[in-house]
């Protein structure tokens, strides 16, 4: 018998999504819009993205300019910029918000490494509580004598191996970003 662990890859693969996504949040010195994913404005009393109340673009490498398509929210916008963990102060000339990225220094690149690096450890916990979430299903199905002891063998290391092969990526797209985040 042949067990279908579609189920469990998928979660896997979107532990691995939501590992990105907290990745791009991480700014390495140069602009990017995703940094700002995550900032909420306050829009006719509701919390409303950033990118949802305003326009977002990278002029140059260290730059990211926010126009706001209500100039009234303006004020807003650079609250919550200041309120964020970015460190970045906005200037605002009454038109457009300007976020100048500085050059990081060493210790803040290494602060980040290691906020990368914790990032990739939840992820790995995440995947692994997959895997024995998957393991318990296998033992389930033997106990009620669905499978056999070897179908149960041979299922239990499929899903050491699918972990294994989640484990990896999470490992590449880790030295990736520290690369990245240590580079001049």
């Amino acid at each position: 018998m042949n067990i279908d662990f579609k189920d469990f890859t998928r979660k896997m693969e979107r532990t691995l999504e939501h590992l990105n996504e907290d990745f791009d949040a991480v700014r390495a010195g140069r602009a990017n819009p995703k940094v700002l994913d995550r900032l909420t404005v306050e829009y006719y009393g509701s919390e409303t993205p950033l990118n949802g109340v305003a326009t977002i673009s990278t002029p140059d490498a260290r730059t990211l300019v926010i126009t706001p398509w209500d100039t009234k929210l303006l004020k807003d916008i650079c609250k919550s910029i200041q309120t964020s963990d970015l460190g970045i102060n906005p200037q605002n000339d009454g038109r457009v918000i300007r976020l100048v990225f500085p050059q990081l220094t060493e210790e803040r690149r290494k602060d980040l490494t290691k906020q990368v690096k914790k990032y990739a450890e939840d992820a790995k916990v995440a995947m692994r509580n997959i895997r024995r979430d998957g393991m318990d299903y296998v033992k389930k199905l033997k106990k009620n004598s669905e499978i056999t002891e070897d179908d149960q063998k041979k299922a239990e290391k499929d899903l050491q191996d699918l972990l294994d092969k989640y484990i990896k990526k999470v490992d590449a797209a880790l030295a990736a970003k520290e690369k990245e985040l240590m580079s001049i």
